[in-house]
């Protein structure tokens, strides 16, 4: 499905839920359950158990800067979204929530989704190579830089900053030596 944005991924109504209690339940609620609550026995979250690994469409998580659209996937048990492409706010909520969004061409996306539509299989995802295998087939994923270092470390954007930690040291004596009048005279030790 394109454009699956995050009011669909998590409908506004469930977030008044405590996120300890977990979204998981509420992931794609009104896609996957009727008027009155019953699951879609079609739907292919409903037809598998134990789903670690989402194909999806283009412009997936597009909308509104929801977080709570990538709790919901994460307390659901995804572990990656793989897919053309995705809304560029959940994206990055997702790589500091510690979720793959993977990208992959169109065609890849369609046979992936073709291959586990009716018999899903082991996916084994390598991070570090950017490869997603399945059924005798390997499929790179695209992802920036920066963001497969914070999933392989686990780190959010302060630990991505403290790497280089040394280096905005050693820019700060520079920048003070050159420039002395930069900094007030007398230091002040806040409490």
């Amino acid at each position: 499905m394109d454009n699956l944005d995050t009011d669909q991924l998590i409908p506004a109504r469930f977030m008044s839920a405590p996120r300890a209690d977990g979204y998981g339940r509420f992931l794609m609620h009104d896609l996957r359950r009727d008027a009155q609550g019953a699951p879609h026995p079609d739907f292919p979250l409903n037809r598998h158990e134990d789903v670690c690994v989402l194909v999806v469409g283009r412009n997936f998580g597009s909308g509104s800067s929801r977080e709570a659209a990538v709790y919901a996937l994460v307390d659901a048990g995804i572990r990656a979204v793989v897919g053309p492409s995705f809304g560029d706010i959940f994206a990055a909520n997702a790589v500091n929530n510690g979720l793959l969004p993977g990208r992959v061409s169109e065609a890849e996306a369609q046979s992936l989704a073709e291959i586990l539509q009716d018999d899903p299989q082991p996916v084994d995802i390598d991070l570090s190579a950017g490869w997603i295998s399945l059924a005798g087939q390997r499929i790179p994923f695209q992802l920036d830089e920066s963001w497969r270092t914070k999933l392989i470390n686990g780190w959010d954007d302060i630990d991505l900053t403290l790497q280089h930690q040394s280096a905005i040291a050693s820019f700060r004596d520079a920048h003070v030596k050159s420039m002395p009048g930069a900094l007030p005279a007398k230091q002040i030790n806040a409490p």
